[in-house]
């Protein structure tokens, strides 16, 4: 039987503020650009493409070490963050951003397919019909791209519960604070007697990242079930 220690469950609660709160902090910018990508047509477009994509190709070790050089003192936002009384760099904040950093690829991603897959007719009798581009975002592109939109944020939320490497260089491995699932997993695998607790934990993971998928599939279908009547 499972038997997680308090100092584990602080990192599985962790674990699912920073995915929860990556997740919801990205998800209308993630939409915002996969729109843009998607409908706008400007010259170079394609750099902003390879830009957002860039964290995807990376090793997360260097997105990590790239957000510590600019969230860190001497940074580009070390002084702001300093005249506001602010620290990113080893506390919770630090974890979001990583997470979101290395996830919003994968978001963009989904959203992008899915609003690409939409019929223009659709938009064009909208447009037509003299509905503006707002009008015609939440009326038509949103309602299409919904399940989009949610299978984006679903991969999203499973790549922030597995993010380590990114995470640990942006803000350390300090138990309670900034010591998710896989950094405990991590400290586990280097403690003598630690592999049956490195299991658990791996399990654990396991069983939120698979309800997650379960939960979204759902969701997924009910939304098709409903759209259908």
């Amino acid at each position: 039987m499972l038997s997680l220690s308090s100092h584990d469950m602080q990192a599985v609660w962790l674990s699912l503020k920073v995915a929860a709160a990556a997740t919801l902090l990205t998800a209308p910018v993630g939409f915002g650009v996969a729109y843009f990508l998607a409908f706008v047509r400007v010259p170079g477009k394609s750099l902003l493409e390879g830009l957002v994509n860039l964290p995807l190709v990376l090793p997360p070790v260097v997105v990590g070490y790239l957000l510590l050089l600019f969230f860190g003192q001497s940074g580009c936002m070390g002084p702001l963050l300093k005249a506001f009384d602010l620290r990113v760099v080893f506390t919770m904040a630090g974890a979001v951003i990583a997470s979101a950093v290395v996830g919003f690829p994968l978001l963009v991603r989904a959203i992008r397919i899915g609003m690409e897959n939409i019929d223009l007719h659709y938009i064009q009798a909208s447009r037509t019909l003299g509905a503006g581009r707002l009008d015609t975002l939440l009326t038509i592109i949103l309602p299409l791209s919904f399940r989009a939109v949610l299978a984006g944020m679903t991969l999203m939320f499973a790549r922030s519960l597995g993010e380590f490497g990114a995470t640990i260089i942006l803000a350390g491995n300090i138990p309670g604070v900034t010591q998710t699932i896989p950094l405990a997993i991590y400290d586990y695998t280097n403690t003598p007697g630690g592999d049956s607790m490195a299991l658990t934990l791996c399990l654990v993971s396991i069983f939120f990242s698979f309800a997650v998928l379960l939960a979204s599939d759902a969701a997924s279908r009910s939304f098709r079930a409903r759209s259908a009547r």
